[in-house]
């Protein structure tokens, strides 16, 4: 939260009041006439902006959840906070990038339109932990959102993902279908297939939970974003693939255990238009089956 000095900072208070006071009374009294969503939107970013004006005299954030609440409100497409506009600990910064992707990944997967308020919610609880990240003196109120966050996430990760198979009645009880789990992604910086030092980490962690859990296949699926030609983000995101490979096996994992695949650009986690950057596409993705 943006708090002022009481003794020195009244002019400011003035100042930053003035500026946010109107988009925030505006959105006290503004309705969602959009889809389901948006109307959504609206009221949760409504419920921020007047708990950060109203409790927090935080005008500077109440003003930035009052005109994505209004924007919201008017039917626009209103995206959650980029990771790169907030002064957040370093500490945090991957698993708020990471956060984020699995947000857009499951918003690409309609759940906007599946599950609107709960998607609502993944979005403006994403929007208030990063916010109180910034800020890093209220734990409480970062656990708070980072909660909300995770939970409405997992109802919307449950509720986009695909249907399972119906099996036919049989006549002696079949075997326990293999589940596959969430998968773990691992980032690439643009245009490289050079796995990075601190990813490492996602890669040990899949090869840890494949031997705990007693599974011992990993399916590795690579991707690009859409700059460049098909082509060759298809060869880009198949390289990607084998370097988690050989990261995998130099970790201890079985050549037989490891799976290959590359999708190129034709699986964004964020949908794009054609030769966009996009570093939530540009990614490994792990999964223990």
């Amino acid at each position: 939260m943006f708090r002022t000095n009481l003794l020195g900072g009244m002019a400011v208070v003035a100042l930053l009041g003035g500026c946010a006071g109107q988009d925030i009374d505006a959105l006290r009294g503004a309705t969602g006439d959009g889809s389901p969503f948006t109307q959504a939107l609206t009221e949760q970013y409504k419920a921020l902006s007047v708990f950060e004006a109203d409790r927090m005299y935080d005008w500077r954030d109440a003003g930035v959840f009052a005109r994505k609440g209004l924007a919201a409100a008017q039917g626009k497409t209103v995206a959650p906070e980029k990771i790169e506009t907030r002064d957040l600990p370093a500490a945090k910064i991957e698993e708020l990038t990471l956060a984020r992707e699995r947000l857009l990944g499951a918003l690409a997967a309609a759940a906007a339109e599946k599950l609107p308020r709960e998607a609502a919610k993944a979005q403006t609880q994403f929007d208030c932990w990063i916010e109180q990240q910034e800020e890093n003196h209220q734990a409480a109120h970062i656990a708070a959102c980072r909660k909300g966050f995770y939970g409405a996430l997992g109802e919307i990760e449950a509720g986009t993902a695909p249907a399972a198979a119906v099996l036919l009645p049989a006549v002696a009880p079949a075997a326990e279908p293999a589940v596959a789990s969430a998968p773990l992604i691992v980032r690439f910086a643009f245009d490289s297939a050079v796995l990075l030092p601190e990813t490492l980490d996602a890669v040990r962690a899949a090869l840890a939970q494949a031997k705990a859990s007693g599974h011992a296949s990993l399916a590795v699926t690579g991707h690009a974003d859409s700059a460049g030609p098909q082509d060759y983000n298809l060869r880009l995101s198949l390289r990607r693939a084998e370097a988690i490979k050989d990261a995998l096996l130099s970790l201890g994992a079985g050549p037989d255990d490891i799976v290959l695949s590359g999708h190129g650009e034709t699986r964004p986690a964020v949908v794009t238009p054609d030769n966009v950057r996009e570093p939530a596409n540009r990614r490994v993705e792990i999964v223990i089956q």
